[in-house]
């Protein structure tokens, strides 16, 4: 164990598994340690690097913006926040945008902006909010609530009130779970943390005729997978149903923390002064980058060679299901796949990392892989390259 891991677990909360490795430096889809060790990064992040590390025009933005302007609050007007609002509307279905520093505080203002123009509807006592069973939506208190696995909620009861759960996939679990106090239904277009499950053609347009017929919002959570996570700019934007809130954080800041709660005119006229706020959200620093991020990953040439490479991606990972026995199943849309393994995948994960590739395990068994948008075909052959040499360690 290094100093710098030795020095992690005195001073630092235990509140992670860090696997062993020190890293110094990024460049594209690569980093290295700090014994100068190179290793191909699968993980960007956790999603977040989706122009990949270093990214040349990022980090010109950033410095220059932090030349120029770092915080003032939002007790004031500045020109990036306004430029990033403007931008992020002109590509959505929304009309106003609040930026926070995360994607749980992005859902966070989600569930308290529904439960506020539920209340200024109808009154109190609608409040409640359907999600889904294995969903991932943060790990503030309410979002941990409205989080649809039991595992992360222990020894944190009681939970926040008003969360009811349902089968993700399923329209008739949905509406069972509708009450007279029901506001809201919010769904990850696809899960991530969940499995990386993607679900039926129909299932977004059922849900918005759910709530259309029953007077509820929907709310998408699109942290993790949109800007152009899955070749659109947002996940929705491949079933064509729209949403009345959508959250975004993670790649939108290709590392920077920033997150963004998007509404219509008509839900978001419930947000008034002093109804919510931030202190760090939406400062000049970050919002200047995540406008040049997306400006970047909303241009039609760069999505559909996110929408070509991850084709070629999963093509190449079920061909190597048909040689492979421990791969259950193989899924995902553009760079967000997921690989079903018939056992725990955690130690895959640290065989990768021994080899020098990055990737993670998510539900248990499933391998994620969501590099950075900007991968090429031969960094991906390298990549299938050593995970079929793990793999077949792994065959008896």
């Amino acid at each position: 164990m290094g100093d710098v891991q030795r020095a992690c677990s005195q001073y630092i909360c235990k509140t992670y598994a860090r696997l062993p490795v020190t890293f110094v430096k990024g460049k594209g889809c690569r980093l290295w340690d700090a014994s100068g060790k190179e290793y191909l990064d699968f993980l960007a992040g956790i999603a977040v690097c989706n122009l990949g590390h270093c990214h040349e025009e990022i980090t010109r933005t950033l410095c220059d913006q932090a030349d120029t302007l770092i915080h003032v609050s939002n007790l004031f007007y500045t020109h990036p926040q306004v430029e990033l609002a403007r931008e992020l509307t002109r590509l959505s279905f929304a009309d106003k945008v609040f930026f926070s520093n995360s994607g749980a505080e992005a859902n966070e203002a989600a569930i308290k902006l529904a439960r506020k123009h539920s209340n200024d509807r109808h009154g109190p006592g609608r409040f409640h909010i359907i999600t889904m069973r294995n969903s991932f939506h943060g790990r503030t208190l309410a979002t941990l609530s409205a989080t649809g696995q039991e595992k992360v909620h222990k020894g944190f009861e009681p939970l926040v009130e008003g969360f009811t759960f349902a089968d993700f996939d399923s329209l008739s679990s949905v509406e069972a779970a509708i009450t007279d106090r029901t506001c809201a239904v919010m769904v990850e277009p696809i899960q991530g943390e969940g499995g990386v499950h993607i679900p039926s053609p129909k299932y977004l347009a059922g849900l918005r005729d759910l709530c259309t017929r029953h007077d509820l919002l929907l709310i998408y959570d699109e942290v993790q997978v949109g800007m152009g996570r899955t070749g659109l700019l947002f996940a929705h934007e491949h079933e064509k149903v729209t949403p009345d809130i959508m959250t975004l954080a993670k790649a939108l800041g290709n590392g920077l923390p920033i997150g963004a709660m998007l509404a219509t005119d008509r839900v978001a006229e419930a947000f008034v002064p002093g109804s919510h706020a931030t202190t760090f959200g939406g400062t000049p620093l970050v919002t200047a980058v995540a406008l040049r991020v997306l400006r970047i990953i909303s241009d039609e040439t760069f999505l559909r060679g996110v929408r070509e490479k991850g084709i070629y991606f999963l093509e190449r990972l079920l061909q190597l299901k048909e040689q492979r026995p421990v791969i259950r199943h193989v899924r995902g849309r553009g760079l967000m796949i997921g690989v079903e393994l018939d056992r725990p995948g955690q130690p895959m994960v640290e065989k990768l990392l021994s080899r020098g590739y990055i990737a993670n395990c998510t539900h248990e068994r499933v391998l994620r892989f969501v590099p950075p948008l900007t991968v090429t075909e031969e960094e991906m052959d390298r990549f299938i390259a050593a995970l079929d040499i793990c793999l077949r360690e792994e065959t008896p």
